[in-house]
């Protein structure tokens, strides 16, 4: 089985999970649009059924019902994050990640059935979604921390972190043909379904270490062990040193350039296909396949950059601190001066070219901020991932509500030119945080015994 590597079909394993967390999160945003009964709505607003709400669903739902749904998501996610942490490290990643995927596959399943008894049912399925997708990423950090070389560890997190773009598209894609042609209680079902297949092969192939994997070679096995000889991880069973993560600048770095670059993440996906309709008149239903290249390019992009950084690391060429600074440069410095091009570009190939470009360029971030974590604290990456990523989802909310409140009354290109520098601003902080701070060495505080 020379063919075969363990630690990589674990990482490609993680992708899927992440893509189908991701996937089934955003497939209510495609969904709710053909349950709900446009015409009754807009009668009962007092306004006139619009040209798309021929294919009505069977709920009235008002806008803020709808917009409470769609935000629920995220108040379990960001509940969840720390405890599932903590869970990851000291007993089972593995099951971790298996219930993020479970609770979300289960709750996905079941939505047509609790749609039918209230719109707040539906908010109570989407919290608990959110619950379970909010230990992914903790978990997923904790398993990397366990299977990822250090001389490997940039391409392995750029595989798995991928996932969540690559879901994102795939599930947004085909979301919308089920439910035109299917109905749309077969997104929920198909979706579900297929991602059910996931934890089968997840509970058999997967281990929370390499030495207690079933399929592992002895040669494997024995690479892990030397690789992992030098670096200070342990098994989880560690107390938190809180007060030393607290007053850590390279982990402040972290925290830094999470949350600004998860402004800039969440603004590319949930508001530039409005930019996109609204501002280029770029029809997104007809162009299906060309929406979702930026985030091929991306997936493509940031394995690539990853092994590159890689080879350099293993090469001596350049340290761990200097491949996550030119990653997280790149994530951000290539997005900055597209969303500053387009400010002044409203030609439409011109502006899906820079948008393009722009989601490339943040692939950087799987390879550069996203997986300094393991490299501060193979100990408490988990922990660590959990505590930037629950800060970091703020943007999630703040985004949709800033980008409405400004488009509300002006959504011309005046009103995006305001969202678009607001962007620019915060990656300008990302960079010279992290270039001053970031740090890819170990932390003393990885191997303390005792709390503080």
């Amino acid at each position: 089985m020379k063919c075969y590597s363990a630690r990589y079909c674990t990482a490609i394993l993680l992708s899927l999970g992440l893509a189908i967390v991701y996937g089934l999160k955003v497939n209510y945003h495609v969904a709710v649009v053909a349950m709900v009964n446009h015409t009754a709505l807009a009668l009962e607003e007092g306004g006139n059924a619009t040209e798309e709400s021929h294919e009505d669903g069977p709920y009235a739902w008002s806008h803020f019902i709808q917009g409470l749904q769609l935000s629920a998501y995220f108040w379990g996610y960001m509940v969840s994050e720390i405890p599932g942490g903590r869970v990851a490290e000291v007993y089972s990643a593995k099951w971790t990640m298996f219930t993020a995927v479970g609770v979300n596959v289960l709750f996905t399943l079941l939505t047509p059935l609790f749609s039918t008894v209230s719109a707040y049912a539906i908010v109570v399925v989407r919290v608990i979604a959110g619950l379970g997708g909010g230990i992914s990423f903790p978990g997923t950090h904790v398993m990397l921390a366990r299977w990822s070389p250090p001389q490997e560890r940039s391409v392995m997190s750029s595989i798995a972190y991928c996932g969540t773009a690559a879901g994102t598209v795939l599930f947004t894609l085909v979301s919308g043909p089920i439910a035109k042609y299917l109905g749309w209680q077969w997104i929920f079902y198909i979706e579900g379904g297929v991602s059910a297949l996931w934890l089968i092969v997840w509970a058999i192939m997967a281990s929370d270490f390499p030495e207690k994997q079933k399929f592992i070679s002895a040669e494997e096995k024995e690479f892990m062990a030397n690789a992992f000889k030098e670096e200070g991880s342990g098994h989880g069973h560690m107390k938190v040193p809180w007060k030393a993560v607290f007053t850590s600048l390279p982990f402040w770095a972290i925290i830094i350039a999470h949350l600004c670059s998860n402004w800039g993440w969440y603004m590319v996906l949930t508001e530039l296909p409005t930019y996109m309709k609204n501002v280029l008149n770029f029809k997104i239903k007809e162009n299906a396949l060309l929406s979702s290249l930026p985030y091929f390019c991306m997936f493509i992009f940031s394995l690539i950059l990853g092994k590159c950084i890689d080879i350099m690391r293993t090469k001596g060429l350049i340290s761990t601190t200097i491949g996550r600074k030119i990653a997280t440069a790149i994530a951000s410095v290539v997005p900055c001066g597209c969303f500053a091009a387009l400010c002044f570009v409203t030609e439409p190939t011109a502006a899906v070219i820079l948008m393009t470009i722009s989601v490339t360029g943040i692939g950087g971030m799987y390879c550069g901020f996203l997986s300094n974590h393991i490299d501060l604290s193979p100990n408490f990456a988990g922990t660590l991932m959990a505590i930037t990523n629950t800060i970091a989802s703020i943007p999630g909310i703040l985004v949709p509500m800033f980008v409405g409140w400004l488009c509300e009354s002006d959504p011309s290109i005046a009103s995006w030119r305001i969202v678009f520098f607001v962007t620019i601003a915060l990656y300008i902080v990302e960079v010279v945080v992290y270039m001053i701070f970031g740090s890819g060495n170990e932390q003393p505080w990885n191997r303390a015994q005792e709390g503080t």
